[in-house]
């Protein structure tokens, strides 16, 4: 065993630092460390690779991405900053609070991170630059504040978990990250309003009201407001359709996307007129790339799943573990602390699908001390395993949600990286927070029934 975990992470390191995209780098290892106790390596990692997209819940990941990509070229991000603009954007800094909050509400109808960062970056940073927010800032708040979006459903990788864990409903999950991608969401627009104190971030935008009595300045800005929901009501009400139709039994999450792909369309092309028809295919072509990433990154993972587990190694690491330490809070540290440095350098799909085997064992046996049953153990850690991995997103050197966001900002990793490193701490302040506060992830499942 020790002989195979050893060709297995020499092998995943080599690959990566000359380059090897990541998806191939484990399909590789996988196959070196088959061929070295043995087996017949070629067929195992190819059955491995099929059987690991072959599953009916995965089929709401394309229809996901396809939804998120005409949101973002259909004007909802621009409606959702007017709202997000209007309900915070009086206050100092206020575009600090505008550009979290854009981000958040834009996951909930899209739930990707690097469409936020492309979507709402691509307009909120020019604007933060023009309006005195220093660049560097601006750039590692959107890389950072997108990420609520994996959090807050509904999430692709929450579908990922679903089908890694075995046992965890996705409408469980949507509804579990609620509470979460709030608290992630709060923890960032903390950062912000520490930073407007000390009086060296720019200006809000205030809203535009008018007249000097104050009846007529409550009046007006109520219209504002109203005109504001009303803009961005019809994308905000896919949240409704999704959620509501998953929870109502209606439709099940795989039907929900493809619910969420039609609504997102008549909004794009009929309703808003953003999107031509004759861009479709384009943006179809960019969903089928996005997918077959996403589906290869799945595949190969598990793959390598399938070999740590028939090397009984979760079993090995769960037992090390608990020898390690009985104490819940111990554990629970040591664990957070593996995923992320796992999450500096492995891609969140992937992490998800070979860690969570690994460490859910442990976090079962925890359960019994925090007085969780099973379901319910499963549940809190998917969030704690999404919540932490997030933060991976935005540190170096594989943090993809930080290299679109220097590139949209047209800066580089080194001038943003000091910026960024208050939005971290952030992150893992409330990293820490939900994960010792399972009500949070267990209260809103619990008012619906879940987990069964």
């Amino acid at each position: 065993m020790i002989e195979i975990v050893v060709i297995m992470v020499v092998s995943v390191a080599l690959l990566l630092v000359v380059n090897v995209p990541i998806a191939v780098a484990l399909a590789l290892a996988t196959l070196l460390s088959v061929a070295a106790v043995g087996g017949d390596a070629a067929y195992m990692v190819a059955n491995k690779l099929a059987n690991g997209v072959d599953s009916f819940a995965l089929l709401a990941i394309p229809f996901f991405i396809l939804s998120g990509l005409l949101m973002g070229r259909g004007g909802i991000a621009r409606r959702l900053m007017n709202l997000a603009a209007v309900l915070v954007g009086g206050f100092p800094g206020g575009l600090g609070y505008v550009n979290t909050l854009t981000c958040m509400l834009f996951g909930t109808i899209s739930g990707s991170a690097a469409a936020a960062v492309s979507s709402v970056g691509g307009f909120m940073i020019p604007e933060m630059t023009r309006k005195g927010y220093p660049r560097e800032f601006t750039v590692a708040l959107t890389t950072t504040a997108a990420t609520t979006g994996l959090v807050i459903p509904p999430s692709n990788i929450m579908i990922v978990y679903s089908v890694a864990a075995g046992s965890v409903s996705v409408a469980a999950l949507f509804l579990a990250g609620i509470l979460p991608g709030l608290v992630l969401g709060l923890a960032i627009m903390g950062v912000c309003l520490l930073r407007s104190l000390r009086g060296d971030l720019g200006a809000g935008t205030r809203l535009p009201i008018v007249g000097n009595t104050r009846g007529r300045r409550w009046r007006s800005a109520a219209t504002i407001v109203w005109e504001a929901l009303a803009q961005a009501f019809l994308s905000l009400l896919l949240v409704v359709l999704v959620m509501g139709g998953i929870l109502s039994g209606v439709f099940t999450a795989t039907e929900a996307a493809a619910v969420a792909v039609a609504y997102s369309f008549f909004l794009a092309v009929v309703v808003y007129r953003e999107v031509s028809l004759k861009d479709i295919p384009g943006i179809l072509l960019d969903a089928g790339i996005t997918t077959a990433v996403v589906m290869l990154l799945i595949g190969a993972s598990a793959g390598m799943s399938w070999l740590l587990a028939s090397e009984n190694i979760p079993q090995t690491v769960s037992r090390g573990l608990l020898t390690l330490s009985q104490n819940p809070v111990v554990l629970l540290l040591a664990i957070n602390a593996l995923l992320l440095v796992v999450g500096t350098f492995m891609d969140m799909t992937p992490a998800v699908l070979i860690f969570t085997p690994i460490f859910l064992p442990v976090m079962q046996r925890i359960a019994v001390a925090w007085h969780l049953t099973q379901a319910e153990a499963a549940l809190h850690f998917g969030l704690v395993i999404i919540t932490n991995l997030c933060i991976g997103l935005c540190t170096p050197p594989v943090g993809s949600c930080l290299f679109v966001g220097c590139g949209v900002g047209k800066t580089t990793l080194a001038r943003v990286t000091p910026a960024l490193i208050p939005f971290i701490a952030a992150m893992i302040l409330a990293l820490l927070v939900i994960t010792y506060c399972p009500p949070l992830t267990l209260l809103v499942p619990g008012w619906f029934g879940h987990p069964k």
